[in-house]
């Protein structure tokens, strides 16, 4: 019987079982979408065979992530001291640890909470597929790829707002804009997108071509346009630019929001995450550890 003083999870008691005939690697996407994604020129991942460490350009837990864990019951403590002392020496004080569903022992999750993590402010996703067309966009909707640093702004700006970064966060994005452009101009793997309506950007989201599929990132809406089919219209773009590349598989991480719109539009749901931040001593509380790297919402 559960103690009636404890919080509830933020999480279903049980996990979602990934379908017997999904291909391992699509699998490996959904579940831990950054082993697979492309580097930047600036970003590191850390490989070990019981954990994967995804360093992004960013100093905010977001762009710090701890996945793909497979860990012996009797090492949990000493693996987490070990990416703990790892990563407060490279200055990175806030961290997201993200527990599959494949991920080791199966109390994990408690095991972490215990060791003094907490759940994240989104603290679960589900990995969702679509290896056929979805439904077209909607009329009244345009899309377009990102182009230009105008419209690179205009989807970092629509990105803060969905997220709710801090100011200081929203602060240090702005800040490195111009050179984040700059390499995503140059870059064969990734592509961001705009929905735009009576001409005004109101969504965007992020393709990352990988070698398995395509992973769907930083899906974002301003409030006042939600529910007009923006974000179906750039599910149904990024598709057609997959399909265009040889790429016909959609793969993503899902909230609460996006979920439901994303079975609506015929993804299926293979797996799930349970998302924890940890936070070193003396740093205070950030709001924008989701969406913001390589994995999040689509």
């Amino acid at each position: 019987m559960a103690d009636p003083a404890l919080p509830p999870v933020p999480w279903p008691a049980g996990r979602i079982r990934p379908p017997a005939e999904l291909a391992g690697d699509v699998l490996s996407l959904a579940e831990n979408s950054n082993l697979h994604h492309p580097l930047g020129p600036t970003d590191e991942r850390l490989v070990d065979p019981r954990y994967v460490v995804y360093l992004g350009p960013g100093s905010f837990a977001g762009f710090t992530v701890v996945q793909r864990l497979r860990l012996e019951a009797q090492e949990v403590e000493d693996a987490v001291a070990e990416v703990r002392a790892e990563l407060d020496a490279r200055g990175r004080m806030e961290r997201t640890w993200e527990v599959g569903c494949s991920a080791t022992p199966d109390d994990l999750t408690e095991r972490l909470i215990d060791l003094g993590m907490e759940p994240d402010r989104e603290p679960y996703a589900v990995g969702m597929v679509l290896d056929h067309a979805p439904d077209p966009a909607p009329s009244g909707v345009e899309t377009r790829a990102v182009e230009t640093l105008d419209d690179y702004l205009a989807s970092v700006r629509i990105a803060m707002d969905a997220f709710g970064m801090s100011e200081s966060d929203a602060q240090e994005v702005l800040d490195r804009a111009e050179r984040d452009w700059t390499s995503l101009a140059n870059s064969r793997d990734v592509r961001q997108f705009l929905a735009l309506i009576d001409g005004e950007p109101v969504a965007t989201g992020r393709a990352t071509y990988t070698d398995v599929g395509v992973l769907l990132n930083g899906g974002s809406t301003v409030e006042r346009a939600r529910g007009r089919g923006a974000y179906r219209a750039l599910v149904a773009a990024r598709w057609e630019d997959a399909v265009a590349r040889g790429k016909p598989v959609l793969v993503t991480q899902a909230g609460a929001m996006s979920r439901p719109i994303l079975t609506r539009l015929g993804f299926r749901e293979v797996c799930d995450i349970r998302i924890l931040i940890d936070r070193s001593e003396g740093t205070g509380e950030s709001t924008a550890s989701e969406g913001a790297a390589g994995a999040g919402a689509g």
